[in-house]
Formats: C-alpha cells, structure tokens, sequence
C-alpha cells in the first residue's frame, strides 16, 4: 500500500456532521456515498427520500449490469459504507462479499451496519485497489461504484482486478468521465478545476470512455455494454446544494461559477 498520505476532506466533513447527529446527512449520506440516478430526471423532487431511492437505483444500476445471481463471489472495490453490498445482501442469498477500501474509518461503519442475511457472508478488509490482497480467480463480479477517479492508477486497477476475476467474470464500474471532444477538455479540468475539486474531495483524476475501452483491450477484458447516464444523475446536484454541509455547498457554488 502507497505510504503517501490519504487525503479524504470530504469524507472528513461527512464523520463531522455524522459525529454531531446531522439526521439529513445521516439519512442522505449514511448508506451509499455517490450520486443518484433517475430513470425520469423529470420527477426528482429535491428531497432526502428522493435521493436516498436514487443511490439505491444506481448502485443497482451497476450491479445488475454484472448479472448477479446467488451464490456468487462479489468483491465490492472501495466500497465506502458498505451501501452496495447491503443492497445484495437484502436482494441475493448464499453470496460471499467482500467489501474493500483504503479508509478504516469506513469500514468501520459499514462493519457496524451491514451484517450479513439470507445465508450471505460479508467481510469489510482495508487495502488499496490497485494492490490487491486476494488471490488471482478469486471473484466472479467485482464492482467499483464511482470511486475509480479517486484510484492513482487506472491501469493498475484493472490488471488487479482482471487478475483477481475468474476466466468468465465481469467487471462493473460507474465513474465520473470527461467529455470525448480531447485534450483542451483534459487540460481545462487539470488546470482550472481540479484545484476546486482536489481541495474538497481529495486526489482525482479523469479520463474518457475510450481510455476506459483501452483498458479493458490492454486487461485482456471485453467491453460488453456501456452506458452514459450523466442527464439522470443531474439532479443530485440540487440535493448536494441543500445538504447542510458547508464543504458540499462551498464546492457546488464554486463548481457553478467556474463552469
């Protein structure tokens, strides 16, 4: 594991308003710490119970694109709070999961919440992404939901998981991308808006869906179906905008004014 220093200022905020009994960020942020996807954007409300459902609607989104069934083996890569694994741990008997991240701290929360139903077994283990500490075909599924540009090494990432999958496995990811009109896109975030994002939400990176197509190739991986979904997650942005924590608003309204 990288001895350089973790930097999670989000996550730092989020324990902060957890610690101080915050009920909308506990209701909001407590399960599943990534956007929310809409079948119809149309219908978003702007509430908590809203965006709760939308989290749940997109880590199933990916999961379902893995075709799941019972009595797999699923390695959950920075798994955060553990959200993912308690959506299949309520919908799958008989799977053994194993949730991964780099944070201790959430870890231990989601060893707090999410015990184990319907035969499953679920194990929450620190460890880095891109060094993983598991045996090669090891995994039937393994998903990373919205954490991939927060990883040092894309392409390390995808030789670890590729080498702890089974022959016929399947990875399954959401991540946030850039646009594929190139470089002076690339450049634009790497220069004007990745300090706004590196300040509020820790190292990042970005790439495109045919960077993302070359590594699977390079992986030895197959691209069997991808999806752009940005205009039914747009609406969490009002919901972040609202949520009372100051570092979410301060990015938001940066985040307007710069774009």
């Amino acid at each position: 594991m990288s001895k350089e220093k973790i930097k999670l200022p989000y996550f730092d905020s989020i324990f902060g308003e957890l610690a101080s009994g915050n009920a909308d960020v506990e209701a909001a942020l407590g399960n599943h710490v990534h956007w929310g996807y809409w079948e119809d954007p149309q219908t978003a409300n702007g509430t908590v119970e809203d965006f709760i459902e939308a989290t749940e609607n997109l880590s199933k989104l990916v999961c379902n694109s893995a075709q799941i069934k019972s009595g797999m083996r699923i390695l959950d890569v920075g798994c955060g709070f553990g959200g993912t694994i308690a959506s299949l741990n309520e919908r799958f008997s008989s799977l053994e999961m194993v949730g991964i991240n780099i944070d201790e701290r959430q870890l231990a929360r989601a060893r707090e919440k999410v015990l184990p139903v319907n035969d499953n077994k679920i194990e929450f283990i620190q460890g880095d992404a891109c060094e993983l500490p598991f045996d090669s075909d090891s995994f039937d599924v393994v998903l990373a939901v919205e954490c991939l540009f927060h990883f040092p090494s894309r392409s390390s990432f995808f030789k670890e998981a590729t080498r702890v999958l089974h022959p016929q496995g399947k990875l399954a990811l959401s991540d946030f991308i850039l646009p594929p009109q190139g470089f002076l896109m690339s450049s634009f975030f790497n220069s004007s808006i990745y300090k706004f994002f590196t300040s509020d939400f820790g190292n990042m990176n970005f790439c495109t869906t045919a960077d993302y197509n070359n590594l699977a190739s390079m992986s030895g991986l197959k691209t069997i179906s991808e999806h752009d979904i940005t205009v039914a997650t747009m609406p969490t942005y009002d919901v972040l905008l609202n949520l009372p924590i100051k570092r979410y608003q301060g990015f938001m309204k940066r985040y307007q004014r710069v774009m």
